[in-house]
């Protein structure tokens, strides 16, 4: 969802347009960069704002936003930057453009293994890469793991979005992780040879495919689940989301698997502390607020994610899911070996 211009702060407004205009440097206000939508970070920031009397002014992006705090260097306006994938904050960790923050309460309230070893970066929220199974079509049991896409059972069964996108890139980065570099060729190669169409849309538009009956299987993240089955401005979608289940990939103990019982790939949306930023304390204390139990309760309502507060309260239709095991692979590691990743997707021409 793109914002309008009206619904921009004065500092968003002035950035977009390109104009020079200096941000306010009062003690009661914060600068993000965000990667993450208005209609998300909106309610999140109200909340902050009401609880703590510090506003903040945002610039959303889709992209471009590291190479902005690049160019802005030690005048860079920013104070806290926002993002969704892992694989972002790795890249403002190699670029060194955050620093690292002690909080007791982002200790408390992240798991270790959702944030930094260092404190450079703190995950907010995570989501699962799963399998997106018609009801009937697919038998219980009949797949289990990422790996049954690329087997003959499922040629031209299979569909999904381009294998460019940053979230299958992600994804296959941890088979490359988990089974080295000439197996996840491999897996690539194979679900390319099963897909009922060429890769094209977004993953909503896979479970829509499902729907139509031009493939049985697709890939997405759970969040798209609740989306579509809340949707009341497209109603339709509600009628993609109950033809389909969502399988966790690679479960330990699963009826019928024969995988390696690694867990379900996720990814995380995550925030850091700019390094040069002016504001530092009100930095902080966003991302501590952004940790909490509030910020944690809207993000899983107004987005279907999973918290990573582990006492946080899941949406209800986020708990019918289910319980997964998340793979426990580094998701540092996983996000460096995306590059390598990428040149795969290039070499089986994935997308052609």
């Amino acid at each position: 969802m793109k914002p309008s211009l009206l619904s921009l702060p004065l500092f968003g407004l002035a950035v977009l347009l390109g104009l020079t205009a200096t941000p306010a440097q009062a003690a009661d206000s914060v600068n993000l960069y965000s990667y993450r939508q208005a209609f998300l970070m909106k309610p999140l920031l109200d909340a902050f704002e009401a609880e703590t009397g510090i506003k903040t002014n945002v610039v959303y992006a889709k992209k471009g936003l590291v190479e902005k705090l690049k160019a802005e260097g030690a005048g860079s306006p920013a104070d806290v930057i926002l993002v969704s994938d892992i694989s972002r904050l790795v890249e403002l960790e190699t670029a060194g453009l955050i620093q690292p923050v002690n909080s007791k309460t982002l200790d408390a309230n992240i798991p270790a293994g959702f944030r930094h070893p260092d404190n450079l970066w703190f995950g907010l929220t995570y989501r699962a890469r799963v399998i997106y199974a018609h009801n009937t079509r697919v038998k219980d049991g009949e797949i289990t793991s990422y790996e049954d896409l690329a087997t003959p059972a499922f040629k031209g069964r299979v569909c999904t979005r381009s294998g460019k996108h940053d979230y299958n890139i992600t994804l296959l980065a941890s088979i490359i992780a988990a089974k080295g570099k000439t197996a996840a060729e491999d897996w690539a190669k194979g679900v390319k040879a099963n897909l009922a169409r060429r890769p094209q849309g977004n993953d909503r538009g896979q479970v829509k495919a499902i729907y139509q009956g031009e493939c049985d299987v697709s890939i997405g993240n759970t969040y798209y689940m609740g989306k579509m089955a809340t949707n009341e401005k497209n109603p339709e979608q509600k009628d993609w989301a109950k033809a389909v289940r969502i399988i966790f990939p690679n479960q330990p103990g699963a009826k019928g698997a024969t995988n390696d019982g690694r867990g379900t790939h996720v990814n995380l949306s995550g925030a850091a502390v700019t390094k040069h930023a002016k504001r530092r304390s009100a930095a902080v204390k966003l991302l501590e607020f952004l940790s909490g139990d509030i910020a944690q309760k809207i993000y899983a309502e107004q987005n279907f994610e999973y918290p990573v507060k582990t006492t946080a309260t899941w949406h209800p239709l986020v708990k019918s899911w289910g319980t997964f095991r998340a793979d426990t692979q580094n998701l540092r590691e996983i996000a460096k070996l995306k590059a390598e990743a990428s040149k795969i997707m290039d070499r089986v021409a994935f997308d052609h």
